[in-house]
C-alpha cells in the first residue's frame, strides 16, 4: 500500500463519527468498524480511542462459553484519536484493561479488578512476541 492510499484510508476512518474496535483473531490486529454502516474500514496494530466505552454482548459471550469457540462479541466503541498513541507512556503509567470470555462478564482493570466501562482514552496495541492484544487506559 503506498502512502497516498494509506492517508486516504486513515482519513476515511477518522471521518467516521463512531467506531467499534475488536481484536481480529485471524489477522492478529485490531479491526475498526464503522458503527453506522457496520463495515470494517481499517486494520491497525496500534490506535488510540477517545471516549471509549467497553461492550460485551451477553448472547455472544454465552455462545463462546457453550461452544468453546470465540466470536466477535466484545469491543470498544469510541472515536479514533487524531494523535498517535504514546505506547511507552501507557505501558509505564497506564492500567492494563483485559477481558477473558471464559472467566469474566466484562472488561476489567488488571491492577484493581474493577470493571472498565467508560474511559476518556485508551490505547489498543499488540506489544508482545506472540502478537497478542493489549489495551491500556
Amino acid at each position: 500500500m503506498n502512502s497516498s492510499e494509506l492517508l486516504l484510508e486513515l482519513n476515511k476512518a477518522l471521518s467516521a463519527r463512531r467506531v467499534r474496535v475488536y481484536w481480529n483473531l485471524h489477522k492478529k490486529c485490531w479491526s475498526v468498524q464503522d458503527t453506522k454502516t457496520g463495515l470494517v474500514i481499517l486494520h491497525k496494530d496500534k490506535l488510540a480511542i477517545r471516549q471509549a466505552k467497553f461492550v460485551v454482548r451477553k448472547a455472544g459471550q454465552e455462545r463462546v462459553r457453550k461452544e468453546g469457540k470465540k466470536n466477535v462479541h466484545a469491543f470498544v466503541v469510541g472515536n479514533i484519536s487524531e494523535h498517535q498513541p504514546d505506547l511507552r507512556y501507557m505501558q509505564d503509567f497506564g492500567s492494563e484493561i483485559w477481558y477473558n470470555p471464559y472467566e469474566m462478564d466484562y472488561f476489567e482493570d488488571r491492577d484493581t479488578g474493577e470493571e472498565a466501562r467508560q474511559l476518556y482514552s485508551v490505547v489498543l496495541c499488540t506489544t508482545n512476541d506472540e502478537g497478542r492484544p493489549k489495551v491500556y487506559a
